[in-house]
C-alpha cells in the first residue's frame, strides 16, 4: 500500500475530508488525511470525538481494495490491532482493546477508531477508516469525563510527538488493513487473541438481548457463546455493542 499524506489544519473532520476527495474522484487506496484539529470529529453511535488543536492524533485512512469488499469487522479489527500495536511500541505496554474499537488504559479510552462506507458498492469497495489517539493531553473537558473515563499517552507517562505517533501508527495500520482486505479471517484470529477473552465467562450485549456465558470463539461468522444451561448461542458480530468478562 503506497501511502499519501495530506495535512489540514483544523477541518470539521478527516473523514469528512477523505469522503469528500472520494466523491470529487481525487481519492486513490492508501491516501491519509490528518488535521492539527477538529471541530466536528466523530466517535462509534454518534459520539463527539474531542480533537483540541495540537492534543492528539487526527486521521483518516481511504481504501479503495480490489473487489469482492472486505469485512466491515475484519477492517475494525484490524484498525484496532494496528493502533493497539502502536501505542504498545512507544511504550503503553498495559493498553488493551475494549470491543469493538477503542484502545484502553486501565479502564480509560486512549484511541478510537471509527471504519465508514457510504453508498458502498461491493463492485467498487471503498472505506475509511477515522482513528483519534490522545497524545499531549493533560486534562479533558469536565463534560467528557462525567461521560466516560479518558487518558492520553502523556497521562500515562508516555513523551512522544504527534508525528512520531503518526508514524508508527502507519508502519502498522498499512500491513494491518492489507491484511485485513485479504484475509480477514486471520484478522479475526489475531483480533481474539488480543482481546484475551476466547475461553473465559463474558457478558455480551447484543441488539436488545444480553448473553452470559463461556465465549467458545470469535470469528468473522460471530461470537460463540456456551452458556451455563448448555446451550450455544452464535451473535452476529453487527449487532454486539459490548463484550467483557466478567470472572
Amino acid at each position: 500500500m503506497t501511502l499519501r499524506i495530506f495535512r489540514h489544519d483544523v477541518v470539521d473532520s478527516t473523514s469528512e475530508r477523505a469522503f469528500a476527495a472520494l466523491a470529487e474522484g481525487s481519492a486513490r487506496n492508501g491516501d491519509v488525511h490528518v488535521a492539527d484539529g477538529q471541530s466536528a470529529g466523530r466517535g462509534r453511535l454518534g459520539r463527539t470525538w474531542v480533537s483540541a488543536p495540537g492534543e492528539g492524533l487526527y486521521a483518516s485512512l481511504v481504501l479503495l481494495p480490489e473487489p469482492p469488499a472486505p469485512h466491515p469487522a475484519a477492517l475494525t479489527m484490524g484498525a484496532g490491532l494496528a493502533v493497539l500495536e502502536s501505542v504498545r511500541a512507544l511504550g503503553v505496554r498495559d493498553a488493551r482493546l475494549k470491543w469493538p474499537n477503542d484502545v484502553v488504559v486501565g479502564g480509560a479510552k486512549l484511541a478510537g477508531i471509527l471504519v465508514e462506507a457510504r453508498g458502498l458498492d461491493p463492485a467498487r469497495p471503498h472505506a475509511v477508516v477515522g482513528i483519534g489517539i490522545n497524545v499531549r493531553q493533560r486534562e479533558f473537558p469536565a463534560e467528557l469525563t462525567a461521560e466516560r473515563a479518558v487518558t492520553s499517552l502523556h497521562l500515562v507517562g508516555v513523551e512522544t510527538s504527534i508525528e512520531r505517533m503518526l508514524e508508527t501508527l502507519l508502519a502498522h495500520l498499512a500491513p494491518r488493513m492489507e491484511q485485513a482486505c485479504r484475509s480477514g479471517d486471520a484478522v479475526a484470529a489475531d483480533y481474539g487473541r488480543a482481546i484475551a477473552l476466547v475461553g473465559r465467562d463474558v457478558l455480551v450485549a447484543h441488539g436488545r438481548s444480553e448473553t452470559q456465558g463461556r465465549l467458545r470463539a470469535l470469528s468473522l461468522r460471530g461470537l460463540e457463546i456456551q452458556t451455563e444451561a448448555g446451550d450455544h448461542v452464535r451473535c452476529a458480530l453487527e449487532h454486539v455493542q459490548a463484550l467483557e468478562a466478567i470472572d
